[in-house]
């Protein structure tokens, strides 16, 4: 009997210019390693300039599922709030792309995880706001990150009836931290996920139960993640296959 193919999951990749360099694509590679182990097959998908989103469409059509990464800031003014000097601003071109891809992914509804600022991208376009600095905009916030760059970790306690309850029961998390950022205001379709102790949400996913469409604000990818942090690429690795299902049917 022929193995069942992995399913093929897009990475949108992190958009770039280093000093005295061409952009270049980037994406750390712990997020390919993750959807390898979980049983997937993944793809990148670079960030397009406006005049190519078609062609993003067309990778759309290939993949079962897309992983939104981690990186710098959105651009505030975008969603009606101001650009403060804490905010450390993604490259535009990602941004577009990212938002162009994401309204794909809404109107297909096909699985989607969503990573630290892929998180807030999703409460974002569904109506909801950010913290844009946890320190000055949450004064009752603890620590999120290690200024200094070191790693930090501090215990996430899941809502109950989430899906993330479905995916490590009841009770807390140790989770990876290396947030400035948070969401403030939950998007329209969805609801809390995780919080922190000091009431930070640190996930939320979609209230449509047949829709895996799930963001985390820590890093699962990282070497810093636990062995229950992965058992969240096998859940999304494993809508991603459902959802190939029909395609496969009629190949």
């Amino acid at each position: 009997m022929a193995a069942t193919p992995r399913p093929l999951i897009g990475i949108l990749a992190d958009y770039v210019t280093p000093k005295n360099k061409a952009p270049l694509a980037k994406v750390p590679a712990g997020y390919f390693d993750a959807i390898l182990a979980a049983g997937g097959l993944p793809i990148l998908i670079p960030p397009m300039k406006k005049d190519n989103f078609a062609e993003l469409d067309a990778l759309l059509d290939l993949v079962s599922g897309v992983v939104i990464t981690g990186g710098l800031d959105l651009d505030p003014r975008k969603y009606s709030q101001p650009l403060t000097n804490a905010v450390q601003l993604m490259a535009p071109r990602r941004e577009e792309s990212d938002r162009y891809v994401l309204s794909k992914i809404v109107e297909r509804k096909m699985p989607v995880f969503g990573i630290g600022v892929g998180m807030q991208l999703i409460n974002i376009y569904f109506g909801g706001t950010l913290f844009l600095h946890l320190p000055t905009d949450n004064p009752k916030a603890m620590p999120h990150f290690d200024p200094t760059g070191g790693p930090h970790r501090h215990m996430v306690n899941v809502e109950p009836n989430s899906y993330l309850e479905e995916m490590f029961g009841a009770g807390e998390l140790r989770v990876n931290s290396t947030h400035h950022q948070a969401v403030n205001q939950v998007g329209k379709r969805l609801r809390v996920a995780a919080k922190a102790p000091d009431g930070v949400i640190e996930a939320v996913e979609s209230t449509d139960d047949t829709w895996f469409c799930v963001g985390v604000q820590w890093h699962p990818e990282c070497d810093t993640a636990s062995a229950l942090d992965r058992q969240m690429f096998d859940c999304f690795v494993q809508s991603a296959t459902k959802y190939a299902e029909p395609a496969m049917a009629e190949v």
